[in-house]
């Protein structure tokens, strides 16, 4: 049973396609990049994945359960784009508010939040206001939430960005070990050393998959040195 299967898919808004026939499958206990230029649907994609999105062709799984499907829901974490925060609320209230809705008790809850708050270093900012974050913390919080159930798996729209590079490193190391934990980790990304971090990779471009492999096995078919180049060879550029 592969972990996420995408078969097939296509979506169009008003008529203009922004994805065509997308097919590709993760498997359980890898990190998988989904690069592309900006607007080529990478984030849509993210969303017909989850079921958060109609599909117009095709049809997408999340071990073997077609999407949409609430149980499965409960056992992916989701970070969005766009932070989806309470900006009245403080880190610590936000992190209480996601995780009754998970289902966490409180026992649990507080471990977790301790985890989570530690792994995107917001320990020491949980007591204030996220409308006082800066933008960068209200990623890393975003973050936070998605791990805060510990999922098996996790999806991630630009996880690192605004986040300094030291913290990104740290949370590449945890995201390397909760994929050794057996996690399947997705991410979309625009940073190429992170696209190098991964076990696979899927490259779009105008709506249409380029690529699917290692790093190393693009490189090599586009005959070339870095995946920057990888990018300038499929007629894309770098976000």
């Amino acid at each position: 049973m592969h972990a996420i299967e995408v078969q097939h898919v296509s979506k169009k808004f008003k008529q203009q396609s922004v994805l065509e026939d997308i097919h590709f499958t993760i498997e359980t206990g890898e990190i998988v990049g989904i690069i592309g230029p900006s607007g080529t649907g990478k984030t849509t994609l993210i969303k017909l994945m989850l079921g958060m999105e109609s599909l117009d062709d095709g049809q997408a799984k999340i071990n073997d359960h077609l999407m949409p499907n609430f149980s499965v829901l409960g056992k992916v974490g989701y970070m969005a784009q766009a932070d989806a925060l309470y900006g009245e609320l403080t880190g610590k209230e936000n992190l209480a508010f996601f995780g009754k809705l998970y289902g966490l008790k409180k026992d649990a809850l507080q471990q977790r939040q301790a985890y989570v708050a530690h792994v995107t270093n917001l320990t020491n900012d949980l007591s204030k206001r996220v409308s006082n974050y800066s933008g960068g913390m209200k990623r890393r919080l975003s973050l936070a939430i998605a791990l805060l159930h510990n999922p098996d798996i996790l999806i991630l729209d630009e996880p690192t960005v605004g986040v300094d590079p030291i913290l990104r490193q740290s949370i590449w190391q945890e995201l390397n070990e909760l994929r050794d934990q057996g996690k399947t980790i997705v991410v979309t990304t625009h940073a190429m050393d992170e696209a190098g971090r991964c076990d696979k990779l899927v490259l779009l471009n105008h709506g249409r998959l380029i690529a699917l492999g290692t790093a190393a096995e693009m490189m090599k078919q586009f005959d070339v040195r870095t995946i920057e180049e990888v990018f300038l060879a499929a007629g894309g550029e770098e976000e």
